[in-house]
Formats: C-alpha cells, structure tokens, sequence
C-alpha cells in the first residue's frame, strides 16, 4: 500500500503558513481555547490531568453525546477518529480490497482519490453539473455506480460547490447503492456551515449501507483539536477501530473533552450560528468581487460552506495561475484541477471579513 502525492494538501501545507494571506482554507474562522472555556470547557482540568492515552474509539462520553446528533444510533455505532479525513480513510482501509471499484463525486476534496487506488480498486468518477444546479450527471452516476462498486464517496454540503443535494437526488443515490449492494460514505462535515438556507437533512437512516463521517473542521471552527467520527453499522465501525490500532490508536484526550462540549446542543447552534453570521457577511462581499472582475467570471453562490467556487475565463492552467497568484501577491488559493475541475478557482469565505478583502484584492491583481 503505497499513497500517491495528495496534491491539494501538499500544496497547503507546504505554503499556508508562509504566505501573507491564506484563502485556501475551507472552514469558518477557528475559535479559540478562550471561547471554549466560556463555552464550558474546564481549563483547570486541562492544566491538571495526566496526559494518558485516551480511549481508543473516543470515550463513551463523546460518543454519547454523539448520538444525539444521529437519531437510532447507539454508541457502538459510532467511531471517534483524528479529523474526517482518518475516518474517510479508515472506511476506505476497512472495505476496500484490490479489483474493488469505488465511485468518487467530482468536484471534491481528494482525499479519496489516492486512497482507494492505493489499496488495489479502481476509481470511477461521476461529475457534479453547474448546469443543472451542481446535482450529478446521472448517467455518469450509474455507470460508475456498478455490480463491482464496493464503495461509493460523496460530501455534502458538498466541497468545493457549497451545493446541497435535493431530497431526491439523495433517494436516488441511496437507492442506486442498496441495488448494486455498495456502501456510500457521506462526509457530511459541512452541514451546520448552511449561509441561508435550512440545516441540511443528513444522510444517516436513509439505509443500513450508508456510513456518516463528520468532524469539527469546518462549520464548528474547530480544525486545530483533530476530532472527527464515523457513524455506521456496528461490524463495520468495530473493524474500522480494528485498522485505528494500528494507525494512530486513539484520539487526543485534551481534543476528546473539547470535543464534549463543542458538539453539546447549545453550544453546538452557538457555533453554527457564528459560521453563518460571519458567511453571510463574506458572501455579500465575494459576491460584489465577482461582479466587478468582468465577463467570464461567474460562480454559483454556495447554499452551505465556506468556499467560493468560481469559474474563470480562458484556457489558462489553474495550477499555474494559483502559483502566479501565490508567487507576486503572497496570496493561496486552489487550483481547480486540484478538485477535479480545470477552470476553477477555490477561495477561502470563512476568514475574518479585512483579512478577506485584502486577500481578494490581491487576487484581483493577477486576474485582470
């Protein structure tokens, strides 16, 4: 098993802290520890307690708590991990086999692209379409959704879009699995990040062959403590805690009791009511930005996230446009070739709204 380069992170983490200003983020504003001792963290605890190992698949307290979120899920059902991104990793570790063939929606976060092609499976994309309000191209979805698919990814909110999907699309999607007997894992770490619309309904109970992973990265504003969760049939989150062993054993404990309180009703709505304050704001000023770029800029404004979207003019690389962008104004942003999607441009809306505008103009340099 050998993963090959995952292009978009190495590029964030090779530049995110060197440049001036970072709109290649994907989550709302981070809070701090501050915000989360008035939230009811107990800070002199932390300073106290014996930094132990914490309980492998997240204390019986989170996970608890968790099952608030997931109605009918017990908590055998669920899985603490380090961030969303282990937790999609481990799903993949844990039912992948080679000659498996696993269906990825484009444009996406890839994490799951290297992945799964690492383990031996073959990865058949489906494409999201702008045309038809960034729901999937159904024919490309049955195809890639076939008798030999074992595992099906897709987020929603979706990253990069800010699409949710409708009702039925969903149904669709989760009856297309159930017929070819494939698992669909539903990174759902966006929901709760909506800017104006309702909360987006979850895809947890819609089958016994969907898998909800989620984490605190991205609406709750949490990216810095690592904790994410699967939430799925009890024999697969058992054999996932099984690949965890051997990975990184268990999660922080310091992040397991933030963890705690973060996802606890009122300061959970707390959060999420901060994140859509502050994207509600940014919106408004992303939007008038496009607008005064010129023809051929256009993007569709996100129903839920932190990210902007936005298709650009010409044949231009994106990947060499962002490095341009990166190299004179000391500004990051994604490539859409990085998601799926030449053509595109990835930008940060979560940032505080100064940083935002400063960060914008800069940008604007290079496109004009």
């Amino acid at each position: 098993m050998k993963i090959e380069v995952f292009e978009m992170e190495r590029m964030q983490s090779t530049w995110e802290n060197v440049v001036e200003y970072d709109l290649s983020e994907s989550g709302v504003l981070p809070v701090s520890l501050g915000e989360l001792v008035e939230m009811g963290f107990d800070l002199d605890w932390a300073l106290s307690t014996p930094l132990t190992y914490s309980q492998g698949n997240g204390t019986p307290e989170l996970r608890e708590a968790l099952t608030k979120l997931y109605p009918g899920a017990g908590i055998d059902d669920i899985e603490v991990t380090n961030g969303t991104s282990e937790a999609n990793f481990m799903v993949s570790l844990s039912l992948l086999k080679e000659a498996d063939e696993f269906a990825l929606e484009v444009p996406n976060y890839m994490q799951l692209w290297g992945v799964p092609r690492s383990l031996g499976a073959k990865v058949n994309k489906f494409h999201l379409r702008q045309d038809n309000d960034w729901e999937p191209d159904w024919e490309e979805f049955e195809q890639a959704v076939n008798p030999r698919t074992r595992l099906v990814y897709l987020s929603n909110p979706n990253n990069p879009t800010g699409s949710v999907l409708s009702r039925q699309a969903m149904e669709r999607i989760v009856a297309r699995c159930e017929e070819m007997e494939a698992y669909l894992i539903a990174d759902e770490v966006y929901l709760g990040a909506e800017i104006h619309r309702e909360r987006t309904p979850s895809f947890w109970g819609m089958s016994d062959r969907v898998i909800v992973t989620s984490g605190l990265s991205k609406a709750y504003g949490i990216p810095g403590v690592r904790i994410g969760w699967i939430v799925g049939p009890p024999e697969i989150v058992q054999e996932c805690w099984t690949q965890h062993d051997s990975l990184t054993i268990c999660p922080n404990k310091l992040s397991d009791a933030i963890a705690r309180i973060a996802v606890e009703e009122e300061n959970r709505e707390a959060l999420y009511s901060r994140g859509r304050a502050l994207l509600q704001e940014n919106l408004k000023i992303t939007e008038d930005w496009v607008s005064g770029l010129g023809e051929g800029f256009s993007f569709r404004a996100p129903e839920a996230g932190a990210i902007c979207f936005m298709r650009y003019p010409g044949d231009y690389p994106s990947v060499e446009l962002c490095e341009r962008i990166r190299d004179r104004q000391s500004t990051l942003i994604v490539p859409g070739s990085q998601l799926g999607m030449e053509g595109f441009l990835r930008i940060w809306l979560g940032a505080r709204p100064e940083y935002l505008k400063e960060g914008l103009r800069r940008v604007q340099i290079e496109l004009a």
